[in-house]
């Protein structure tokens, strides 16, 4: 069955369209009444739609707009991959601004062979099942996208509006490049297909979605799936885990829901032998 595309509206109803009467406003008489406010269409009105009081409305759109899209795409299940936006590529760690940063540059590289890894995994199912997907921005998530595109398939990127000027890297695929303005709706859509979830060293960003998605793992509010972080050395002094546990303000269980790595043939490994658990 093909899926309709959002440019498309084939429905078989007898009203007038949208995009055929947004086109007619647009050749309506210029007088004092078409020219105020009042007489635009409420759904072409960017000054409406940035109301406060609609900002129910912008979220619904943030939600559905990647949504509609992945699945007239036939995207199943994702490949998450979190990490810093700061760590260069080998070939760029002189550039790193301090030389522990340079050192990290190691797992740039393990993101992109692990991206490249499971995208030639992912073609097998034409690109359906097991898309890489990151926030689209550089470093690690560049990484990974670069990977993706290496194997010959797409990958998604997750970007966000920031105050300081940026762009989606390179390697994202062009129709999988979405730009969200909630952090709330964009966490979701990390998050709604993953079939894993990898975190690579990074700052404030990775540590809030890293936190947010086990959470969401510890509390149930989300199935447990494999969650990976790459830099054994640099997650074990970032984060005291062995603390949390014996001051009791998590469970010594929930350790149990992250796995730690060095190498991307060991996330594969961890991946491949992961059994899901019954519902």
């Amino acid at each position: 069955m093909s899926r309709t595309k959002m440019n498309d509206d084939s429905r078989n109803h007898p009203f007038r369209d949208s995009l055929e009467d947004a086109r007619a406003a647009k050749r309506i008489p210029d007088t004092p009444q078409t020219r105020a406010p009042a007489y635009r269409l409420a759904f072409t009105d960017s000054d409406f739609m940035m109301r406060e009081e609609l900002r129910p409305v912008r979220w619904q759109l943030e939600l559905l707009k990647p949504q509609m899209i992945l699945d007239e795409r036939g995207i199943n299940s994702t490949i998450v991959m979190f990490g810093g936006a700061r760590i260069p590529s080998p070939a760029n760690r002189e550039s790193a601004k301090t030389p522990y940063l340079a050192e990290l540059s190691q797992y740039y590289e393990e993101a992109r062979k692990f991206a490249e890894a499971i995208t030639n995994r992912s073609m097998n199912s034409y690109g359906r099942e097991d898309v890489i997907c990151t926030g689209g921005g550089p470093g690690v998530m560049e990484a990974g996208n670069r990977g993706a595109q290496e194997a010959g398939g797409q990958s998604i990127g997750l970007n966000i509006v920031l105050p300081h000027e940026q762009a989606p890297n390179e390697y994202v695929t062009p129709d999988l490049s979405f730009n969200f303005h909630y952090f709330a709706i964009r966490k979701m859509h990390f998050l709604m297909r993953a079939k894993a979830v990898t975190v690579f060293p990074g700052g404030f960003g990775t540590l809030d979605e890293m936190f947010e998605a086990l959470t969401l793992i510890q509390t149930g509010r989300m199935k447990k799936i494999p969650f990976i972080l790459f830099g054994v050395d640099f997650w074990k002094k970032i984060v005291n885990w062995e603390m949390l546990a014996d001051a009791g303000t998590i469970s010594r269980e929930d350790l149990d829901l992250i796995s730690f790595v060095e190498t991307s043939e060991e996330a594969l490994a961890i991946i491949d032998g992961w059994e899901p658990e019954c519902p």
